[in-house]
């Protein structure tokens, strides 16, 4: 069997594993600009928002929040930051 590597951890195994057992601990949520589908207005959301976005635009409700990362809604296009 071998021994694994603790100075050259292999990447697609860590991103198994859970938050808290990582070598090097990372956040898992990250702040992303989404576009609106109507206005083309962008504004900025972070990933695991605990409300809904609404557009400041046109009012569109952007994403929703599901307990764990937010749904964003049909048509919008989003980027991480």
């Amino acid at each position: 069997m071998p021994v694994a590597d603790m100075t050259n951890p292999d990447p697609r195994a860590e991103k198994k594993q859970h938050k808290l057992k990582n070598l090097v601990p990372t956040p898992r949520s990250y702040f992303m600009d989404v576009r609106c589908p109507g206005c083309i207005n962008i504004t900025t959301i972070f990933s695991c928002a605990q409300s809904s976005v609404c557009c400041s635009g046109c009012g569109t409700v952007l994403c929703t929040p599901t307990g764990g990362k937010c749904k964003l809604t049909e048509g919008c296009d989003f980027r991480k930051k």
